[in-house]
């Protein structure tokens, strides 16, 4: 079943309703391949790309079951879509309300004309993406050994005295060189003090001996991301940094043991959370455990305290909890899982255990 069905299939849409979708993340996935702009139309009687001149052969290489539609002189978006909703006679139109701003959408309700209701598509599509293929895990799993072997490829480059901004260009580089076709987000690394910020920016901080790194990086391949962390130290690291490690690492791997179908994704966030703090470091782990992981680098259902939903298998999520120091460093640990009927399969598979270059 295509994901085009699969769509029509969940709203259960009949002859006088369509779907316009503009998120560029949903356009991917419903076409199955077209990374340009414009919009998707779904009805059960058609399959519409609308773009301009700079996408069209590219919507054609890409998505071959659509039907491209190139806007020109008088003739937009909105007046392509509303000649379509007009041939299918067409009364009701799904909408992302949540993704357009609001002149977007008046332009566009103004276009169909009143007599189209324009419906909330209500994140459907996101619900739809939740749950991977077999294909989808599958390109998943091709960009998490892209970023587990570019770690164990970036290993020998660290060196004292080179700064973050170098580590993280060296880093990037070696995703790309081994076959990511982009990265699927900004690269973080935090070394020594700066290891107590979650999202640091690399800077021109020099490496120094005794220092923990912090390398949070993710390739993106065929339109899916990966997401790893991992902190190494540069020479021996103090005994209070060892002891943070050690608590992370055990953190995450009973996440990791607890992770399955059925479970509710705020109980596996709790077991992180109650073992680091019990540990002494209560208010030190102050984001969420994870996030889902697809063609967007976060996607739900979240590992969090406030996420009551209830994994399924075939759910790819990341696994990090972090403890953070201010003025002294931090630790994070992370590996993007699938969610399996009895377990997970950790898809990011570099090493784990303490790294002392």
């Amino acid at each position: 079943m295509t994901a085009s069905e699969r769509l029509i299939n969940q709203l259960r849409l009949g002859p006088k309703a369509a779907v316009a979708v503009h998120d560029p993340s949903n356009m991917f996935y419903l076409t199955e391949g077209y990374t340009g702009e414009g919009l998707v139309y779904i009805s059960e009687a058609s399959r519409v790309i609308i773009t301009d001149f700079r996408y069209t052969e590219q919507a054609e290489r890409q998505a071959p079951d659509f039907r491209v539609e190139m806007i020109g002189k008088g003739r937009n978006h909105n007046k392509i879509l509303a000649e379509l909703v007009k041939a299918e006679a067409i009364t009701e139109l799904r909408v992302e309300t949540n993704y357009l701003s609001v002149d977007d959408f008046e332009a566009l309700r103004g276009a169909v004309g009143e007599e189209v209701s324009c419906v909330p598509l209500n994140k459907v599509l996101q619900q739809l993406r939740q749950i991977k293929t077999p294909n989808e895990i599958v390109v998943i799993r091709k960009a998490c050994d892209i970023t587990s072997e570019a770690f164990n490829a970036i290993l020998p480059k660290i060196q004292p005295g080179m700064t973050e901004k170098e580590l993280q260009i060296e880093l990037d580089f070696t995703m790309l060189r081994l076959g990511a076709d982009e990265l699927a987000f900004d690269t973080i690394i935090a070394s020594g003090e700066n290891g107590s910020l979650c999202h640091a920016i690399p800077g021109s901080r020099t490496l120094k001996n005794g220092d923990m790194i912090t390398m949070d990086f993710g390739a993106k391949v065929g339109g899916y991301c990966s997401d790893m962390t991992r902190t190494v130290a540069l020479g021996q690291p103090s005994d209070e940094m060892r002891k943070v490690y050690e608590t992370v690492l055990r953190a995450q791997s009973m996440c990791e043991d607890a992770l399955m179908a059925g479970k509710t994704c705020s109980d596996i966030d709790k077991l992180a959370r109650d073992y680091i703090d019990a540990r002494g470091y209560a208010g030190r782990f102050g984001h969420g455990l994870g996030h889902s992981v697809g063609i967007d680098i976060h996607e739900d259902p979240r590992l969090s305290q406030t996420c009551n939903d209830i994994l399924q298998a075939g759910h790819v999520v990341t696994v990090e909890p972090g403890i953070y120091l201010p003025g002294i460093g931090g630790v994070r640990i992370e590996d993007t899982c699938l969610v399996k009927e009895n377990g997970c399969v950790p898809l990011t598979t570099a090493d784990k255990q303490l790294i002392i270059l």
